[in-house]
């Protein structure tokens, strides 16, 4: 009987968790591009042969040692804010899609930033004071980050 209520209990309370929303309208993260790589000041895209899940997150690498790099530090080389642009999270508390060549790495973190029609948000980002927008950006994130 114990194991009986338990396993309902178990059923009942994973049918309402809630996980990140994440930036995969594409299927991947950072729209396919390798986070390992960005930790080398490189914008790559990945290749679908060198392909992990994560956090039921899908990546993609340029190689086979950036693969296993992921693998086993996973948490390392996930982008800020579930992969959305850094900046529209800490200034418009929204999420918002990225070009995945418009990145930063930030205190061994990776953030992602929107750049299209004449606007880059990473300048922005820059031309501003980088300390205060990644706390709004953390205590926004810690709002949104289930909202889908």
């Amino acid at each position: 009987m114990k194991n009986i209520v338990f396993l309902t209990f178990l059923i009942v309370s994973s049918s309402f968790s809630q996980t990140i929303d994440y930036n995969i309208k594409n299927g991947f993260m950072a729209k396919g591009y390798d986070v390992v790589a960005y930790f080398n000041n490189q914008a790559l895209e990945g290749d679908k042969q060198f392909t992990t899940t994560y956090d039921g997150v899908n990546y993609k690498f340029t190689s086979q040692e950036n693969l296993e790099k992921f693998i086993k530090n996973p948490t390392k080389y996930i982008p800020q804010y579930g992969g959305y642009c850094a900046y529209a999270i800490a200034l418009k508390n929204d999420k918002v899609s990225i070009n995945p060549e418009s990145f930063e790495i930030k205190d061994g973190k990776l953030y992602l930033f929107y750049n299209a029609w004449g606007t880059n948000t990473l300048d922005l980002w820059k031309q501003e004071n980088e300390k205060e927008l990644i706390e709004k950006a953390d205590k926004n994130w810690n709002l949104l980050k289930f909202k889908k």
